[in-house]
């Protein structure tokens, strides 16, 4: 059985422990921001976390669980992180059926509060400067659709206004937009779980990009090699099963027509987004662990964008293997945050590479996909880089395409714009004139191998602090 705390102790030699009382307000995602200024990616766990009132809450935090792309795809079982978007795609795919644990048997029900509870007793993290209040931002919101009782479980963001009360952004091309409606539709209030801290291979099962109405529960367990523990939840039964070995579960109702206040909130783009009207939650029970961990995503940081983006590599891969053979390996870097794909093409055919531009852009988040040769490393922006600029004309193997679908939140579409454009860049090397002919293109500069090797020791064994960096 795997569930967070597996994880964390098989990881306890990439955790990072400050001892120090560390504010939930600002402080603990400026740790966030200070390694990954330096470029080191470890998980984060708080064991004294301060709450506003000045004392240290009880439950710890743990937080940048999943910003190193090495650590997740280790919990993937993984060896190279290059090559997740394939078995992404392929695991997703193969499909690995839920089972049901008894609520006495299940860790996230040793403790029921239907009442005397409050929800600001959790460390939950007031993240950037704007934010109007502390924010759940690794909560996976659970509904169902009510014809066909099938659930949706969706990260999505509330700002925690009261003890049993909460603001709720269920964005609005979102699945669980789509349930909340139907409830709405019939002036009914919307059943709704979050729960949050599981095995890093279920965080990204949940958000595997699935047709609708489809149970993300399945792709869990693909991802996790073994079939997704669940429950029934306590206010709303079968019709909304929960992870059995999560740490914390939230239930409650989203009454209908009524919005409060939501925001600003610093948002993936890395821009803090517009205050907006937001549906409500009415929290009516918590169940936990006895000594649950709190989890939170450092939102716009790597934490974050890395499990997605990964997520989106599997999308864009099983979407673009499906037009071109050729596709070997996909990546959305964190850089580009959700917006950017790079994509590998083994020996393309004439044709095939504009093929696979086609099929990337048509996939709503991504605004500029290029397409490069095997000899290049996607997950090296400065190989990338040196492709475009020295494989591209943009008269002839680019193109730009607009009125297409994009998403809600890129800063850069234009005011009531429903619609944006998007770019494809065909980065490969012109084929021969015929197949039997060389490139047209001169080899690359390259040093012997075994050169390489012989220095590579004698630089090993040389201290390089405090020499120039880039």
């Amino acid at each position: 059985m795997l569930d967070l705390r597996t994880f964390l102790e098989s990881e306890k030699n990439s955790i990072f422990r400050p001892s120090e009382e560390i504010s939930t307000t600002h402080e603990i995602t400026a740790i966030q921001y200070s390694l990954e200024k330096i470029k080191k990616y470890p998980i984060v766990y708080i064991n004294k976390p301060l709450l506003d009132n000045k004392t240290i809450s009880e439950f710890p935090v743990v937080t940048n669980l999943t910003a190193s792309r090495e650590i997740v795809c280790r919990s993937l079982g993984i060896k190279d992180h290059k090559t997740v978007s394939s078995i992404y795609s392929k695991r997703t795919g193969n499909k690995i059926d839920p089972i049901i644990i008894n609520n006495n048997e299940s860790p996230v029900k040793e403790i029921i509060k239907t009442s005397n509870f409050d929800l600001r007793n959790f460390p939950i993290l007031k993240q950037h400067i704007g934010d109007p209040g502390p924010y759940l931002t690794a909560a996976h919101a659970t509904t169902y659709d009510p014809e066909t009782k099938i659930d949706n479980t969706a990260i999505q963001r509330c700002w925690v206004k009261s003890k049993d009360k909460m603001t709720y952004f269920p964005y609005p091309s979102s699945h669980n937009y789509r349930n909340l409606q139907k409830f709405w539709s019939k002036k009914q209030p919307c059943p709704i779980v979050f729960w949050i801290g599981h095995h890093p291979a279920v965080l990204l099962g949940t958000q595997a990009k699935l047709k609708y109405p489809e149970s993300h529960w399945r792709a869990c367990g693909g991802l996790l090699g073994e079939p997704l523990r669940l429950t029934p939840s306590h206010l709303f039964g079968s019709d909304i099963m929960v992870p059995a070995d999560a740490e914390i579960v939230i239930e409650g109702e989203i009454p209908p027509d009524y919005f409060e206040a939501d925001g600003p909130f610093g948002e993936y783009t890395g821009y803090s987004g517009p205050q907006i009207a937001a549906p409500i939650v009415n929290v009516k029970c918590i169940t936990m662990r006895k000594k649950p961990i709190y989890h939170d995503y450092g939102s716009g940081l790597a934490d974050m964008l890395v499990p997605d983006n990964i997520a989106m590599e599997g999308k864009v891969f099983n979407i673009c293997k499906q037009i071109a053979p050729s596709v070997t390996k996909v990546h959305v870097p964190a850089q580009g945050r959700r917006f950017h794909a790079y994509i590998t093409l083994d020996k393309p055919g004439p044709g095939e590479a504009k093929d696979v531009l086609m099929a990337a852009l048509s996939y709503r988040r991504i605004k500029m996909a290029i397409v490069v040769d095997d000899d290049i490393d996607i997950f090296d922006d400065s190989e990338v880089m040196f492709s475009l600029a020295t494989r591209v004309q943009w008269s002839r193997d680019s193109f730009t395409i607009g009125g297409l679908s994009g998403s809600l939140l890129d800063p850069s579409t234009p005011s009531g714009a429903n619609t944006l454009s998007k770019i494809g860049i065909d980065a490969t090397l012109p084929l021969p004139i015929n197949p039997n002919f060389p490139s047209p293109t001169p080899p690359r500069s390259k040093v012997p191998d075994n050169a390489i090797k012989k220095v590579s020791q004698i630089i090993y064994n040389t201290d390089f602090n405090g020499w120039p960096q880039l």
